[in-house]
């Protein structure tokens, strides 16, 4: 009878060598799989903390559920001396540090949220530079006589060293130069720079720089709140120039009532939007607007009579949860409360008017506009009996979810404006 296992040879020494480098490039794949996994992780709790938070004095118990993780421990206690504002130290498993988070103790506060439709008017500090064009000389032949001078965005303050605002006063002052040489004042990223350009003369008695401006804008958008003290933010966020994508310098402009006229219901790809008839009389005004920003135009009401203001108390980022809440908005002239769910949070968005994430449940809006629709910005987000956020973006790809920002974030700028 055969013995097999007489016949298997023994491993050689290559074999023994490639089953230790084999092991040991699996040991260190895992070990690289392992620290992605960790430092993944890491980054994942650490986003995950507010770099700041607001919070009333009479909520400072609360403090520890902001911090629900096991992995994640904080001082249990904070120097006397620094009254209303501290931060506290938030480490992995209490030895590794993960991020100081700052710390404001406040008042409850209470505003008057919204919902209505206003008009918006803004003029320009200065005059925007949208885009140059060739144009066509008395000689006929074509100019560029601004290209690589001016750029889109710049803003035209001084025609000739004098002030110049408006377009109207724009095209006279060229005129009267009669093909001379021209001093432009432009602001450009801030800064302040002379530049000179050499008008065409198209005709007799016409004469063109070759470049494309603005000096107001107008549209309607949604009231998101109004403070004991008659400021109001709108929006949820700044009103840019359509073809610059910039935001635009003001220097003052007006909220007007507005008549709602139309749904443009939104779809797939093509966000819809409300229209509607603003009204530019004097008796129509609602109050100023003094500031543009990123996260809203913000101003002072004179006149709220007509208006739908409901006094609410403020709710902070920590007090949101996934799950139902509701807006206010008037998409048919009068304001509603129409249900919605948050779907997505995050404490730390580098952009503060994307900071959440709503989906429009309520079919009653559905059926009116297909869920969000531009001039619903700045509609105010409810949850829990407290003033939370305002809508801020609509998904061109889903016009039944869109973008919020928080409610402190608004009443902050607010205050810096």
């Amino acid at each position: 009878m055969m013995n097999i296992g007489e016949n298997v040879p023994p491993p050689s020494e290559w074999d023994r060598t490639w089953k230790r480098k084999y092991r040991s490039v699996l040991l260190t794949l895992a070990g690289i799989f392992l620290f992605i996994m960790f430092v993944l992780g890491y980054y994942t709790l650490k986003d995950s903390i507010p770099d700041e938070i607001r919070m009333t004095k009479e909520n400072q118990e609360e403090m520890a559920e902001l911090f629900t993780n096991p992995l994640v421990t904080w001082e249990d206690t904070i120097p006397a001396s620094q009254g209303g504002q501290f931060t506290i130290s938030c480490k992995l498993l209490n030895v590794i540090p993960l991020k100081d988070v700052k710390v404001d103790l406040v008042e409850k506060q209470w505003v008057q949220v919204s919902g209505n439709a206003v008009g918006i008017y803004m003029a320009m500090e200065g005059i925007l530079i949208v885009d140059t064009q060739e144009i066509k000389g008395e000689d006929g032949i074509y100019y560029d006589p601004a290209e690589n001078l001016v750029q889109p965005g710049d803003y035209i303050t001084a025609f000739n060293q004098q002030p110049i605002a408006t377009k109207r006063d724009l095209i006279q002052a060229v005129q009267e130069c009669h093909g001379d040489n021209v001093q432009l004042s432009l602001i450009r990223n801030g800064e302040e720079i002379q530049l000179s350009l050499c008008p065409v003369k198209c005709s007799e008695e016409e004469y063109k720089l070759g470049i494309w401006v603005r000096d107001d804008t107008q549209g309607i958008g949604t009231l998101t709140y109004v403070d004991g003290n008659s400021v109001f933010g709108a929006l949820g966020h700044g009103i840019s120039d359509i073809d610059t994508g910039n935001l635009l310098n003001i220097q003052d402009g007006q909220l007007y009532e507005t008549e709602i006229m139309g749904i443009n219901k939104g779809s797939k790809g093509t966000p819809g939007e409300l229209s509607g008839l603003i009204r530019y009389q004097d008796d129509k005004i609602l109050g100023d607007i003094s500031a543009n920003t990123e996260n809203g135009i913000f101003g002072h009401l004179d006149n709220l009579d007509g208006l739908n203001l409901k006094s609410m108390e403020v709710g902070y980022k920590q007090d949101m949860e996934l799950g139902a809440a509701s807006i206010l908005c008037a998409v048919d002239g009068q304001v509603e409360e129409y249900q919605v769910e948050i779907t997505k949070i995050d404490m730390n968005h580098q952009d503060t008017n994307k900071s959440f994430v709503v989906k429009v449940t309520d079919d009653r809006l559905l059926e009116k506009t297909g869920g969000i629709v531009q001039g619903m910005s700045g509609s105010p987000v409810i949850q829990n009996g407290k003033f939370v956020g305002a809508i801020t973006h609509v998904f061109v790809q889903d016009s039944t979810g869109g973008y919020g920002i928080f409610a402190e974030t608004m009443l902050k700028e607010a205050g810096n404006s």
